[in-house]
């Protein structure tokens, strides 16, 4: 996609680099001459603030381990002192709580983009399996981390989630204990999640280079879902990407520390201000709410080892998204029955997730129920059909002729869709 290289240092100190490790000129190649499709739209921007926010996850995580102690006896108290004492403490231990809930709204925000313009067809299937690959590590590292304060929703969650594994045929009670480090909740786990809540990002950061590379291999999707045609398709990735990117990671922090500095428990339960007590069970145990709608889809399920293999299934469903989605037409846009579905799917999204955050009973049990088989009957049964009887717009021939028609307002050159 990027082509041969145009880096050409003039400074003999960087051509001495360059021709030693070639650092500069992957930097170039990657972030200042790379092709992008002249015609991405604020939704492509998410990537780039999804890396800045892990960025910000990792660094903010450091410092606080600096303060923080992974004991049971002891824990509560040393993010009390984090708080209270440490400098700057208060805004460090919100930044990066608030800032788990606001990586979760990017990713999901990209995930939905994918969806939308078709991103996970060939020939970037490995390109969104390594992006599923993120999001379930993302989703183990918010876990464990959502533990480490060690209040009564941070104890009781852990108890809850980590007691699903028992349902698992013959090793179930094993992998419990295993992941107890004994035989309930205590420190030995505390210490487990902490070690692994501090591993996992490094992790991620591994997956994510993955991902960017193999982005950069297959080069971007655009919103119409046409290939680069020519070089009047592209534009330099800097100035111009970097420009939007930038835009919107500026408008997209200002939302962020409104939340950080005005209302930072807003996103959390505030019953984790309690020490964690193993002799008194909250009311009504919940996951954050970013887990909602999987944790809506486990509670529909009556049977439990069924419900576990439906909850992760529901993630697992999109490793083979680009298998499922039959249509050769990739662009939602130019396929009017299948921008109506997805919409569907996001409304379901949302309902699973309200569902999640009430308890178990009455008409939301139904609500959940019903939520679930759709989500399910989305992905298996109408995307394959959708994809093999829907009659698709006309595409552009061109990334170039769509940006041009748009700009005139007049229909685009067409060819048939394949």
């Amino acid at each position: 996609m990027s082509g041969h290289s145009t880096y050409n240092p003039t400074n003999p100190v960087m051509k001495w680099v360059d021709d030693r490790l070639p650092l500069p000129r992957l930097m170039y190649d990657s972030f200042v001459s790379y092709p992008v499709p002249r015609n991405l739209n604020y939704w492509y921007t998410f990537g780039g603030i999804l890396m800045i926010m892990m960025v910000s996850q990792i660094v903010t995580g450091i410092v606080l381990v600096m303060h923080y102690t992974p004991h049971v006896d002891m824990a509560f108290d040393s993010v009390e002192h984090i708080r209270r004492d440490v400098n700057y403490g208060n805004i460090l231990q919100k930044w990066h709580q608030v800032g788990a809930s606001f990586f979760f709204i990017a990713v999901y925000i990209h995930i939905a983009r994918g969806m939308y313009y078709g991103s996970y067809k060939a020939p970037r299937e490995i390109l969104w399996m390594l992006g599923v690959a993120i999001f379930l590590i993302m989703m183990a590292t918010g876990f464990m981390g959502y533990v480490l304060p060690w209040g009564q929703m941070s104890y009781w969650g852990a108890k809850v989630i980590t007691n699903l594994f028992s349902a698992v045929p013959f090793f179930g009670e094993a992998i419990v204990t295993w992941l107890w480090g004994g035989f309930s909740v205590d420190n030995a786990t505390l210490q487990r999640f902490f070690s692994l809540h501090y591993l996992l990002p490094f992790v991620l950061v591994g997956v994510v280079i993955l991902h960017v590379w193999a982005l950069h291999v297959t080069g971007q999707n655009n919103p119409t879902g046409v290939e680069v045609k020519s070089g009047q398709d592209t534009l330099a990735f800097t100035p111009f990407a970097t420009v939007k990117d930038a835009f919107a990671l500026c408008v997209f922090f200002l939302v962020f520390t409104i939340f950080v500095f005005f209302v930072p428990d807003y996103l959390g339960h505030s019953i984790n201000y309690e020490e964690a007590n193993p002799l008194v069970t909250p009311e009504h145990i919940v996951p954050e709410w970013y887990y909602l709608p999987f944790y809506a889809i486990l509670r529909a399920v009556p049977d439990k080892l069924l419900g576990v293999v439906a909850m992760f299934a529901s993630i697992l469903v999109w490793f083979i998204l680009p298998w499922l989605d039959t249509s050769k037409v990739r662009s939602a846009t130019y396929r009017p029955i299948f921008k109506q579905l997805f919409w569907l799917l996001m409304i379901d999204f949302f309902i699973l997730g309200v569902v999640g955050a009430n308890p178990p009973e009455g008409w939301w049990i139904t609500v959940g129920q019903i939520a679930t088989v759709y989500y399910f009957a989305h992905f298996l049964i109408l995307l394959p059909l959708v994809g093999l009887l829907e009659t698709p717009r006309p595409l552009p021939s061109s990334i170039s002729d769509a940006v041009l028609a748009k700009n005139a307002g007049k229909q685009p050159a067409v060819q048939p869709a394949e």
